[in-house]
């Protein structure tokens, strides 16, 4: 079977998990890819990505990637200073490759996203006690199989020596996908009282990387945010693969 399976892999090319188009770039292609996705994941990558659509994941740069979590401040925010550092644009190529995380189960790109995001964090000598991920509802992650912003928070931990936080924050609400809502009002509103700190730990006088894949109104990483820094946490910097802070997409309201 080993033989017939390389032969259809031979005549049926493998598509881009992005863009569908024909995969010319593999794990490979791409130095040292290989040796860090097998300690962070303890397996080998099943990545495929076409050339055009690699190239294109280049940071902002400078202080580009630096803003506040919430794109609209909201009136009486107990925690009105609290950072988003996003450095890559929520372009054309993210509007592919999110929904396709997501609702294709492209665990892979997410892998790939927090292999690159937790090098472009450590470039940027961003320094903390604990990485966490926000987490998914129960029902959520059965229906997905992954949080694919705790896929990006791995590699991010690895890459700063900086422990992995399992568990440190639980959903309490499946809230309704944000991408559902318009307007960051109802955006956060959805999200309130959605996550508690487990009882397992301790946060106090930490400082945390709080990770996701994509901030666009940045309610969910601001409510979660919350949670550990109302726990006693002494700093919580909110961390995502994207944001659509620079750019114009179906998701800016």
């Amino acid at each position: 079977m080993s033989l017939i399976r390389e032969a259809v892999e031979w005549l049926l090319p493998h598509k881009c998990d992005i863009c569908g188009k024909v995969a010319d770039v593999t794990a490979d292609d791409i130095p040292g890819y290989k040796d860090i996705y097998g300690r962070i994941f303890n397996e080998q990558p099943g990545l495929y990505i076409c050339g055009k659509c690699f190239s294109q994941l280049v940071p902002l740069e400078g202080l580009k990637g630096w803003t506040l979590c919430l794109s609209d401040p909201m009136s009486g925010d107990p925690y009105p200073e609290l950072a988003l550092f996003a450095p890559f644009p929520y372009d054309e190529i993210c509007e592919k490759a999110i929904p396709a995380i997501k609702f294709r189960n492209r665990k892979e790109i997410a892998r790939l996203f927090g292999i690159i995001l937790g090098k472009t964090v450590r470039d940027n000598g961003i320094k903390a006690d604990l990485v966490a991920a926000v987490p998914l509802s129960e029902e959520r992650f059965l229906e997905r199989g992954f949080n694919q912003a705790e896929e990006i928070a791995r590699p991010v931990a690895y890459a700063t020596g900086v422990p992995f936080a399992t568990g440190l924050l639980e959903r309490c609400i499946d809230t309704r996908k944000q991408t559902e809502l318009k307007g960051g009002e109802a955006r956060f509103l959805n999200v309130k009282g959605a996550f508690a700190l487990s009882a397992e730990w301790d946060v106090t006088d930490l400082t945390i990387l709080l990770t996701d894949d994509v901030a666009t109104t940045g309610a969910t990483l601001h409510e979660a945010a919350k949670v550990l820094l109302d726990a006693g946490a002494a700093k919580v910097l909110c961390i995502a693969f994207a944001s659509n802070r620079t750019v114009k997409n179906k998701e800016t309201v």
